[in-house]
């Protein structure tokens, strides 16, 4: 045939079916029908065609191709997919689509010779991960825009018919914008926006954020400083290049860890073009479904090893507690150099299970973005002394600062959010229920009128054999009292022994930046020996439950203190403190006043001491929140917390009866153990090389409850034992599903194993020993204690953890000074945790 002759009958062809060879674009967003938030790396393809395309960060994509078509599909691992009509004869169209999450499993893998190709690459990017690493760089800072939402969702229809639920969905039921692609109402209670600056240093190892400006609107937020906080970047970190990932306080095994062939299977899907270059793309899945691991799919850049993109899923089959799915999402971008990828945008999801079939799941939102990165320009070290700063004015700021912020506009959907939460907000049944959570997570009631705490209300009733039932109301101002100033005060009376016990405190903010405190208190009250609030600790459970019961060893106290506290440089805090008290014994005690005279001693039962307390705490990378009027530690990490004590009692100052020193060094840390778990432990050494009446000696925390304390020797009868030189372990091991995970017929309920030890060894010089007498002035035998006679005191235990998701049971065994009175060899304890 003649080329003019060819050439005219394609004309004709054409002119005859018009869009038979013409070139069609497709556009379109990809988001999840369950959230509304778009799905990244999704492919998208034209049936019967070859080739494709993914959609972006932000779901969206762009497809062209020849007629003639019928359909185009969306397939993503993890989601059902799903395909649309093409409309026949339009050169450009919109399509959209939302997949429902699906079954989430890799296709088979079959190697019939050789090893699994996903391996080799593998291997090298384990290799480069130091090279590839952002955080290995000397220094770099950028800008972060983050979003927050949370809303509630899977409405049951006992939760709908609640009262306070029936008054917030009547609102909400109008507005379309707010429900779910099923048309279930879906409550938004909390959406914020953030502008920040964030700085990193690698030597010495440090990070700061200065956080410039918030947007927060949140059904029972009181106060925004604390929420503003915990909006900004240093809580949405997700590095890829650790080993362990750290989300909602646990442990996630990353993709490409050092372990990687431990607890994952991977499988080389394709080879993507990325620019000049082109992207490995990896799929990956637990090797046991119940592991704290990731299913999803990674992007390497195939010259770099680096990471290009990563999409990272944990689904509800895990070992993890009211989680139904948590995704996290990032893309990486090339630094201006070219040399290092930096994440650009993260994208998390947390879809939060019912916890009983009458309650109502939680879908928790966070994005990032990043940008205007600088590299290579460390600040001076005292620069990042402050972890998190909030500008003056973070508050101020209108709509146009938000529309030159946001990397991309708000949805009409996030927009609607922020107005429907002002008005949630303001029904008088969310301000009730509001002020209900408050009281049970802080312990306090405010009365705004007053501008004070009432409480706390775990103190308000106890009942024992020396008080009776015994009743105590206390209080504290708040901010709207004083920013600087901080009163506080308490009254009890007991029904039996017809006491009044009362104590007040004024504290005082001298600075913020750096934090420094001072502060005065006076108390008079019933106390026991062994179960001081200094002995307890932070256990404020335990603390108001020792008030139950026996109370064996009582004596009266008056206690008159006044300290200064200041962080020095960031992680370093001192504190000195000044204190007199009174110890006046409700049970049979005497000791000799001249212990060199013997038996010929005169002899006393009360005493009063004078001391200054010195101490000083260092706890590298320990990030706070500055919540009103005090500081609340959010941890440092892995890193070890060191803290060292000295005190001096003087004799003769306010009528203190003696001289004394005594010394106490103290670690503790919580650290990842590699694949078999976390472990926790606190060692404390201590001296006291003075000769003083036991109750002044170091006295180990012990535990007659049935519940299993965590700060305490929990087969140590109370007071058994008194040392003046010291050594105390205390370790705790969780395995995690570690074991539990592997075996078939438990796997399923999501047990935990756990390991515990206890040991305290220490010694009792003649001189402290002789100080105590045996016998009243009558001549009647006296109780005393138990010094420990060369060997230590140990426990061992072994234990299950998060039966029914919220019970644990420790199965403790004693195994030394089995002798002595009223011991329990073995013991099982049980205690109650709300645990992910």
């Amino acid at each position: 045939m003649r080329p003019g002759l060819y050439i005219a009958i394609l004309i004709l062809s054409a002119a005859i079916r018009p869009n038979a060879f013409s070139q069609t674009t497709i556009k379109g967003r990809v988001t999840d029908a369950s959230t509304g938030d778009p799905i990244p790396f999704a492919n998208v393809g034209i049936r019967g065609q070859p080739g494709g395309t993914t959609t972006n960060f932000d779901g969206i994509y762009t497809i062209s191709f020849a007629q003639p078509a019928d359909s185009i599909a969306v397939t993503y691992v993890g989601y059902a997919t799903r395909s649309k009509a093409i409309l026949p004869n339009l050169v450009e169209q919109v399509i959209d689509f939302q997949l429902a999450p699906g079954t989430t499993q890799l296709r088979e893998v079959r190697i019939s010779a050789g090893e699994n190709p996903a391996y080799a690459i593998l291997r090298k990017i384990v290799a480069r991960k130091k090279a590839n690493n952002a955080d290995e760089l000397p220094a770099y800072e950028y800008e972060a825009y983050n979003k927050i939402q949370i809303d509630i969702d899977n409405l049951s229809k006992g939760f709908r018919d609640r009262k306070p639920v029936k008054k917030m969905t009547h609102i909400l039921d109008q507005f379309d914008e707010v429900k779910g692609e099923n048309g279930e109402t879906i409550i938004p209670i909390f959406i914020s926006e953030s502008v920040s600056d964030v700085f990193y240093r690698r030597d010495p190892l440090k990070k700061k954020e200065v956080i410039n400006k918030t947007k927060v609107s949140g059904v029972g937020l009181t106060d925004g400083s604390v929420v503003s906080q915990l909006i900004g970047s240093t809580f949405q970190q997700y590095n890829f290049y650790n080993n362990w990932l750290n989300v909602l306080q646990k442990d996630f095994v990353s993709p490409i860890s050092d372990n990687w062939r431990l607890y994952y299977e991977y499988f080389l899907a394709d080879s993507v073009a990325n620019g000049t270059r082109y992207d490995y793309q990896i799929d990956f899945e637990p090797r046991q479904k119940q592991d704290l691991a990731f299913t999803g799919s990674m992007w390497i850049d195939g010259h770099t090893f680096a990471l290009t993109q990563i999409d990272a899923s944990v689904t509800r089959q895990a070992n993890l507690n009211y989680i139904d799915r948590i995704k996290i999402q990032q893309s990486y971008e090339p630094s201006e150099d070219g040399k290092t990828w930096l994440p650009r945008k993260t994208r998390v999801l947390i879809d939060i299970d019912e916890p009983t079939p009458q309650a109502a799941g939680m879908l928790l939102k966070f994005y990032s973005a990043q940008s205007r990165y600088k590299t290579g320009q460390p600040r001076e070290p005292r620069f990042y002394d402050t972890a998190i700063e909030l500008k003056d004015d973070y508050r101020d700021h209108d709509s146009t600062f938000w529309i030159k912020s946001r990397p991309e506009d708000l949805s009409p959907t996030e927009k609607l959010t922020f107005e429907l939460i002002d008005s949630l907000k303001a029904l008088p049944v969310v301000k009730t229920y509001t002020e209900l959570l408050n009281i049970f997570v802080n312990g306090y009631k405010r009365i705004d009128k007053w501008n004070i705490d009432v409480g706390p209300y775990l103190f308000l009733y106890a009942n024992n054999k020396v008080e009776g039932n015994r009743f105590r109301l206390g209080f504290r101002t708040d901010p709207g009292f004083s920013k600087k100033w901080i009163f506080s005060g308490y009254a009890a009376y007991g029904t039996r022994d017809r006491a009044f016990k009362y104590g007040g405190g004024v504290d005082y903010i001298i600075s913020r930046k750096p934090w420094t405190m001072a502060g005065i208190a006076y108390a008079k009250d019933l106390e026991r020996l062994g179960l001081t609030a200094e002995t307890i600790g932070p256990s404020t459970i335990f603390g108001a439950l020792s008030r139950f019961g026996a109370f064996r060893r009582p004596y009266w106290q008056q206690d008159f203190s006044g300290y200064f506290k200041r962080e020095v440089v960031k992680g370093l805090t001192g504190s000195v403190q000044v204190r007199h008290r009174t110890f006046d014994p409700l049970f049979p005690f005497t000791y000799r006043t001249d212990p060199r005279a013997g038996e010929r001693s005169p002899v006393k039962s009360a005493f009063d001491i004078t001391e200054v307390n010195f101490e000083a705490r260092l706890a590298q990378r320990e990030t706070f929140l500055l919540n009103d009027n005090e500081r609340i530690s959010m941890g440092n990490g892995n890193f070890p917390a060191f803290t060292l004590r000295y005190t001096h009692g003087f004799k003769h100052l306010l009528g203190g009866d003696f001289d004394y020193n005594k010394f106490s060094f103290n670690i503790r840390q919580s650290f990842r153990a590699g694949v078999i778990g976390r472990t926790y432990y606190y060692v404390t050494l201590g001296y006291i090389p003075s000769t003083l009446p036991y109750p002044l000696l170091y006295t180990p925390l012990g535990n007659e409850s049935l519940f299993y304390v965590e700060n305490a020797y929990n087969l140590m009868r109370y007071f058994e034992f008194v040392s003046d030189r010291y050594f105390s372990l205390r370790m705790e091991h969780n395995f995690e599903g570690f074991i539990l995970n592997r075996i078939p017929a438990i796997k399923r309920l999501k047990l935990r194993m756990l390991a515990t030890g206890r040991l305290f060894y220490g010694s009792l010089r003649d001189s402290n020993q002789s100080l105590t007498t045996t016998t009243d002035e009558s001549g009647q035998k006296i109780l005393t204690f138990s010094p420990l006679n060369g060997k230590p005191y140990i426990e061992l235990g072994y234990g299950i953890d998060n039966i029914f998701r919220t019970g644990r049971v420790d199965f403790i065994h004693r195994l030394t000074y089995l002798d002595n009175p009223s011991v329990t060899p073995f013991a099982v304890k049980i205690s109650f945790w709300f645990k992910l």
